[in-house]
């Protein structure tokens, strides 16, 4: 059964000048299995979703669609009224939505300010580049980690340095897979105050989030998945509240 819920948020979502992200229909099928089956969603401008579920709902999967890393089967995404359904995510990326990966990847060889300017120059030459590296670098609290190895970071400062690579596009929209798993509550104080900074600066995000304090802190609005099927969304407080969502997905965070 399909739960309904007002959302109580975003009262001009319909407004389509406010929309950034129209999500329409999207279906994936792996074999007999389907990953995403006719999803559909819109993602207001300067607004943070979060996307919930258990492991197997289809979260990342979604995520590959929406920014190109897997063509869909069917259905449609627009960014910022624009087609990029099937687009290479390089080009997605260069229209303003980029996006981080759970596995944090870097090239060993670059420093953690040369990993980050390189991501600049997506939309910058050299010099502004390195310039706005060192702006970022000070915002996520790894200014001091400047000329270190990217690859000698441990977890907690490789998850900042993938924001940072975000940050680094110049984006409209970012969205994050899995950005604060592995750290500690206490750990994951930077990246939420460096999300909430760029929020105020004007960036959307949509994020995968499996720890619920942080998409309490965070999200606006959440959609929840089961099996590649959207069956609800709400305000944090209303999806949180509703019993078939707390025993089937939440229930282990809410127990914690």
């Amino acid at each position: 059964m399909t739960l309904e819920v007002k959302l109580g948020v975003r009262t001009h979502a319909d407004e389509a000048s406010d929309v950034l992200l129209k999500v329409r229909n999207l279906k994936k099928r792996y074999g007999g299995v389907t990953a995403v089956n006719d999803v559909s969603f819109d993602l207001v401008r300067n607004e943070i979703l979060a996307v919930v579920g258990p492991n197997g709902a289809g979260k990342t999967t979604l995520f590959g669609l929406i920014c190109g890393f897997i063509g869909p089967d069917a259905g449609d995404v627009r960014f910022d009224g624009r087609d990029v359904s099937g687009m290479p995510p390089h080009l997605i990326a260069k229209l303003g939505m980029v996006r981080s990966f759970q596995i944090v990847q870097v090239f060993p060889e670059l420093t953690v300010h040369e990993t980050v300017a390189t991501a600049a120059m997506l939309q910058l030459p050299l010099p502004q580049a390195r310039d706005l590296a060192d702006e970022i670098l000070q915002d996520l609290d790894l200014a001091d980690k400047r000329n270190d190895l990217a690859a000698s970071l441990p977890i907690q400062s490789r998850k900042r340095l993938e924001l940072a690579k975000c940050v680094a596009t110049s984006p409209k929209l970012i969205i994050l897979d899995e950005v604060m798993a592995g750290l500690t509550l206490s750990e994951a104080e930077v990246p939420i105050a460096a999300i909430r900074k760029l929020r105020a600066r004007g960036i959307t995000f949509l994020m995968v989030e499996h720890v619920m304090p942080v998409v309490m802190q965070l999200a606006d609005r959440i959609l929840v998945l089961n099996f590649g099927e959207l069956i609800m969304q709400g305000t944090p407080v209303e999806v949180m509240a509703h019993p078939d969502v707390q025993d089937a997905y939440l229930g282990a965070a809410l127990d914690a």
